[in-house]
């Protein structure tokens, strides 16, 4: 295992990179943050400019993984703009796991940017970080992520009924999977350190 990992980026792929949000992001992100379709799968109700602001500003100094619960959370960019970010977090480091998460503007959706940036994550977490497993714990309403989970080699582990409480009813969980060994490295999943 290659902990801790500094994510410092950029980490460029075919059509986006990967980097550290700045307060500069703000309203890019208060974009999808306060979008009730993007942020119904969500913990979190849609938040006004202010609080995206205090997030973006602990996003941006969340940059080392090294023990269980530390988080990046970089943003998607294409074309100089911020279209989403991809959530990492170290779940257990004595099982080497992690799990992942994504959030994008609508107005990117079903055009392959969030696959391209959650391959490039996966790639970081079974190279550089030597990690085992990493995982995706989702609403199973959101056949988006679903689907997506399945375009990236993820297998269906669980399915938890009405285990959590999710703005104000009760909620089932999905859990999806991929092992080290499981991995297959494409070329647009490689990342380049820039």
């Amino acid at each position: 295992m290659a902990l801790p990992y500094i994510f410092d980026g950029p980490i460029e792929c075919d059509r986006l990179s990967l980097r550290l949000l700045t307060p500069d992001d703000t309203d890019a992100v208060h974009a999808w943050m306060s979008d009730p379709e993007v942020v119904r799968y969500q913990l979190y109700e849609p938040r006004d400019r202010d609080t995206v602001a205090e997030k973006v500003a602990e996003y941006a100094l969340a940059t080392r993984l090294e023990s269980n619960g530390d988080y990046v959370q970089p943003a998607i960019v294409v074309d100089g703009v911020v279209i989403g970010a991809i959530y990492f977090t170290i779940s257990n480091v004595d099982d080497l796991t992690a799990e992942i998460g994504w959030a994008l503007n609508a107005t990117y959706h079903g055009q392959g940017y969030a696959a391209e940036a959650a391959r490039a994550m996966l790639g970081l977490a079974f190279g550089e970080m030597g990690l085992h497993r990493v995982f995706a714990e989702l609403d199973p309403r959101n056949a988006s992520s679903i689907a997506l989970c399945r375009r990236l080699g993820m297998r269906h582990e669980a399915h938890f009924v009405e285990n959590v409480m999710f703005k104000g009813e009760w909620a089932d969980t999905d859990i999806f999977a991929i092992l080290a060994r499981e991995w297959t490295t494409r070329a647009s999943g490689v990342p380049k350190l820039a």
